[in-house]
């Protein structure tokens, strides 16, 4: 048990519950569903044909680049062609995303490592949480299968986003976190490669981060 867990256990104890009663978990998520949303832009919202492109369009405007793949199959395929044509080594680290770690990348050519990248990998391959419309932006949680050091550590960030993650606002993936268990850590909201204009206003990318940010939407998994 870490620190987090016992002080909520502590808190519980207080308190004489477990944290598991329904009437509890009952009025939480009454309450959490009543609560009203702010304005919501209109950019991102449109049925899912209308969400892909301006998440491609928003996308491109922050320096990333989006192709779409018609299954999962097609990924080592699609990322070797990429890492070449940017004459990129065929390395790539990913984390333990079942969707991705059953893919025989080998095949396409590909040297892979598997875990958290210690900052000496030239690209790496996520699988996104979510996508948010709105502002082309990716959403990505931490955990074994998908490490915040890749999203960070490499060069070449390589994005795997399944179309039927992407939602229209930041409101949606908020909500679609709240859904998910167990809940992540940590979730990071990542527009672009990385980026900063700190020294003498000078526009410099991959500052702190990845110098390329590729995005593959699938449509089918």
């Amino acid at each position: 048990m870490n620190a987090r867990d016992e002080i909520f256990a502590a808190v519980r104890r207080s308190l004489g519950v477990t944290g598991n009663e329904a009437p509890r978990r009952a009025a939480v998520e009454a309450r959490l569903a009543a609560t009203p949303t702010g304005i919501i832009p209109r950019r991102g919202r449109g049925e899912a044909a209308e969400r892909l492109a301006t998440f491609k369009a928003e996308a491109a405007r922050a320096e990333a680049s989006v192709v779409e793949a018609a299954a999962l199959a097609d990924l080592p395929a699609e990322v070797a062609r990429f890492l070449a044509e940017n004459h990129l080594p065929a390395t790539l680290r990913v984390g333990d995303d079942a969707r991705l770690a059953a893919l025989p990348w080998e095949a396409a050519g590909l040297e892979i490592s598997r875990g958290p990248s210690d900052g000496d990998d030239a690209n790496a391959a996520s699988a996104a949480f979510a996508g948010v419309a709105e502002s082309g932006t990716l959403a990505l949680v931490s955990g074994a299968d998908n490490p915040t050091t890749l999203a960070f550590l490499p060069e070449t960030h390589i994005v795997v986003l399944f179309a039927a993650d992407l939602v229209g606002d930041y409101e949606s993936a908020f909500a679609r976190l709240r859904a998910a268990r167990p809940s992540p850590r940590a979730l990071n909201f990542i527009t672009g490669p990385s980026r900063s204009a700190d020294i003498e206003e000078t526009l410099l990318i991959g500052a702190h981060g990845p110098r390329r940010l590729h995005v593959i939407v699938v449509a089918a998994s």
